[in-house]
């Protein structure tokens, strides 16, 4: 029997031989990325920041577990509203609206102005109809338009 300490024979057979960076001994090994299924679950605690909107999601909850509880439980919803809310757009709609949030953080306010902002913009590219775009913003609710600048990565 061979001592824990003495390194594992490897096998004559390539076939058999550990290649570089598939074990997890092996300092050049890379986990794999995570599946969408796996992502459901990250192990340990996370430092976040309490800005006005948590803190005023998060009043009167006494204990890290029910804050953690109304955290996760809202922003369950949220995905939810993003999956079943939105707005068809052609692709120079949304270029459109990605010029116009390319401003950075988008507020409520600026997102319920998004069709005002579509007619003020100087942005324009082949098959973009601002008039149609504003309308359609317009007749939209405030989740489509959320799902919307979501979609679009602000």
């Amino acid at each position: 029997m061979a001592s824990p300490t003495e390194p594992t024979p490897t096998p004559d057979d390539p076939d058999l031989a550990p290649v570089v960076g598939q074990g997890r001994g092996d300092p050049t090994w890379i986990a794999p990325a995570l599946t969408a299924s796996e992502k459901t679950r990250h192990v340990g605690k996370t430092n976040v920041f309490f800005g006005p909107p948590l803190a005023i999601l998060s009043d009167g909850q006494k204990n890290t577990l029910e804050i953690s509880g109304k955290l996760n439980r809202t922003a369950e919803r949220y995905l939810e509203i993003l999956q079943w809310h939105g707005l068809t757009l052609t692709e120079p709609e949304r270029q459109c609206l990605a010029h116009i949030c390319h401003i950075g953080f988008m507020s409520p306010l600026e997102i319920r102005e998004l069709p005002m902002e579509v007619t003020l913009t100087r942005f324009t590219c082949e098959g973009l109809d601002k008039p149609a775009l504003a309308a359609k913003l317009e007749a939209a609710s405030f989740a489509d338009l959320v799902a919307v600048v979501e979609s679009l990565g602000f």
